[in-house]
């Protein structure tokens, strides 16, 4: 144990401390234990918030999405290029295409997605995600109506249920004998679907890839193809490759790409809400601060002594360094304790309960990151360490005998 340690640790916790001085200090580490535990259990919920959507994304869609002519002659080429990807574990060819979805005078848009249904399953986790009806149904068959399922938001808005049977209107007219019309076909809806995700549920409408290539004119063939990785965190460097191998025909985009503007945003609500909450801290330091120099005015005779008898200015600061790192060290470490245990239980217990009809889950979800709390930790002590050091220079210039004299 240092000496410098010693009597920081002795001036920190002398019984003959005023109280004034003794309640500064608790506000003290009581600041700096709430902004630490604050930012931490912030932090956890928004890490929980965005892994629940990217959680609900993944579910319904590909890691990796390619744009293009999938005609029979266009094949080779695709496997050839998913060949030389050794991370793609399952791909599967799909129609996409928007139109307008009619039922009982009333309209809204509609991304229609057609899809083999056991090749989909593959890929992501759609399957899951049916509340009502069969997947079955999308199958080539010979029903003169074919099947479509709906996202379930996209249901109440029209007023559809299990068995009605609406008209899709393509946005490319067709020619007949008497004019140019848009092209529509009637449909039985045979299932609905509830993802979790608004944007799908509120837009997404599926059927067989057949029905649908036949419906958006492409000959039985396809204009698009998901694949599923072996590692969803390979998805960029995956999709740099296959834009290079496939040549500028083709699209190639991640399941970030397909959703940049959502997942920016909470990037970006996540780094103010950390500001915010940083500021608490800030506030703490400044208390540290005033508590240090209140602390070099009452030990003034003390630091003469000390010159006195041969300590240098330098030991002088580390002393007030010291004071200043166990403040810290003491409010960082029960702020990450309180941190931790209110992150664990708010995510364990329904602390706070939300309206699934809004939020799409009912408890609030926490994912605590390691990096976000070491992160946590360096500001903090960084922030604790600062304020220290005006302090500390001021007692380091103290004159021994002027300290001696009037302390």
């Amino acid at each position: 144990m240092s000496a410098e340690f010693f009597i920081a640790y002795r001036y920190l916790n002398a019984k003959r401390k005023g109280l004034f001085s003794m309640v500064t200090t608790l506000i003290g580490v009581a600041g700096v234990t709430v902004g630490v535990a604050a930012l931490i259990t912030t932090l956890s919920v928004m890490n929980g918030f965005q892994a629940d959507i990217k959680k609900k994304i993944v579910d319904a869609q590909a890691h990796i999405i390619i744009y293009g002519p999938m005609r029979i002659q266009d094949r080779a080429r695709m496997s050839a290029a998913l060949s030389e990807e050794s991370h793609v574990k399952a791909s599967s060819p799909f129609v996409l295409g928007q139109a307008i979805i009619t039922f009982d005078n009333r309209s809204t848009g509609v991304v229609v997605k057609g899809l083999d249904p056991e090749g989909e399953f593959k890929i992501n986790n759609l399957k899951a995600s049916l509340k009502t009806g069969s997947w079955d149904a999308l199958k080539e068959t010979v029903s003169v109506v074919p099947a479509l399922i709906l996202g379930e938001e996209l249901a109440k808005n029209i007023g559809v249920w299990l068995g009605d049977e609406v008209i899709l209107v393509s946005p490319k007219s067709v020619a007949t004998s008497i004019g140019i019309f848009p092209k529509m076909r009637k449909f039985k809806v045979a299932g609905l679907i509830h993802t979790g995700y608004y944007e799908f549920d509120n837009t997404m409408a599926y059927c067989g890839i057949k029905d649908a290539g036949d419906f958006f004119n492409l000959g039985g063939g396809a204009n698009g193809m998901g694949l599923k990785l072996d590692d969803i965190e390979l998805s960029g460097r995956v999709a740099a490759a296959l834009k290079k191998s496939l040549g500028f025909q083709y699209t190639v985009k991640t399941y970030a790409d397909m959703n940049q503007t959502l997942f920016a945003a909470l990037k970006l609500e996540k780094f103010m809400m950390s500001l915010v909450l940083a500021l608490i801290i800030l506030v703490a330091t400044f208390n540290i601060a005033s508590n240090l120099l209140m602390m070099s005015v009452e030990k003034l005779r003390d630091i003469g002594i000390l010159r006195s008898i041969g300590a240098g200015p330098a030991f002088i600061r580390r002393v007030f360094f010291w004071e200043g790192n166990l403040i810290a060290i003491s409010g960082i470490s029960l702020g990450v304790l309180l941190g931790l245990a209110l992150s664990l239980f708010i995510g364990r217990y329904p602390v706070v309960e939300l309206p699934s009809d809004i939020y799409y889950i009912s408890r609030v979800p926490v994912e605590i990151k390691l990096r976000d709390v070491l992160g946590t930790v360096f500001i903090s002590y960084a922030l604790c360490m600062l304020s220290a050091v005006y302090p500390a220079l001021r007692a380091s210039k103290v004159s021994p005998v002027d300290a001696i004299r009037y302390g």
